[in-house]
């Protein structure tokens, strides 16, 4: 079976968390898309050529989350060549086999129109600061204007802005539960899939 689901959202929203839980569920690969450019720069080398020939178990890294890993993220995700390539990879990764989630911010708009559920995954500024701080500690006013900036970034940039796809289902995590929310996706990727063997 081909089946994909686009989860897009803003940072600390949850959709990392949600898009796991429903992979496990549905028993679907997952890839979270953010760890894309960071495999790319960790494996060095020509960074065309890395991106390439990317594979799945490349993003198993776990050398991935290191500061390095991130420098030399940035580094490559400036090169055109690495984009187009990596969004192939993604292209390829959602049509596979089996059944695909992938989360980030420009799935269900650019990545994958074509997706069979899509969703939007936000909380409030105030709510994401705050989860992005118990997580990384330090002054919670200047974690809350990091979310904020951030955001007005990925919604303001011309190369595909974060949005919400006219499609997408809204799940607003600021007041609801992460378990919650797995459970009103995996009741909307339920319904698709029975509706396509119908």
């Amino acid at each position: 079976m081909i089946f994909t689901v686009a989860i897009d959202g803003p940072a600390a929203a949850g959709k990392g968390t949600i898009g796991r839980a429903v992979a496990q569920q549905f028993g679907f690969q997952h890839l979270d898309t953010g760890l894309l450019y960071r495999a790319v720069g960790a494996l060095g080398g020509d960074p065309v050529a890395a991106a390439e020939g990317l594979v799945p178990e490349d993003l198993a890294r776990p050398d991935l989350r290191s500061l390095a890993a991130g420098a030399a993220a940035s580094r490559v995700a400036a090169i055109p060549e690495v984009r187009a390539a990596l969004l192939a990879f993604q292209r390829r990764f959602a049509r596979m086999e089996g059944g695909a989630v992938l989360d980030g911010r420009d799935i269900g708009t650019v990545i994958c129109p074509e997706a069979e559920v899509k969703f939007f995954v936000t909380a409030s500024p105030e709510v994401r600061a705050h989860r992005r701080w118990l997580e990384t500690g330090g002054d919670a006013a200047d974690v809350l204007a990091q979310v904020i900036a951030r955001d007005r970034h990925d919604a303001e940039r011309a190369t595909a802005p974060m949005v919400a796809a006219p499609d997408a289902l809204l799940l607003d995590t600021t007041e609801m539960s992460i378990s919650a929310a797995v459970e009103t996706a995996a009741s909307a990727i339920r319904i698709r899939i029975e509706q396509g063997r119908a």
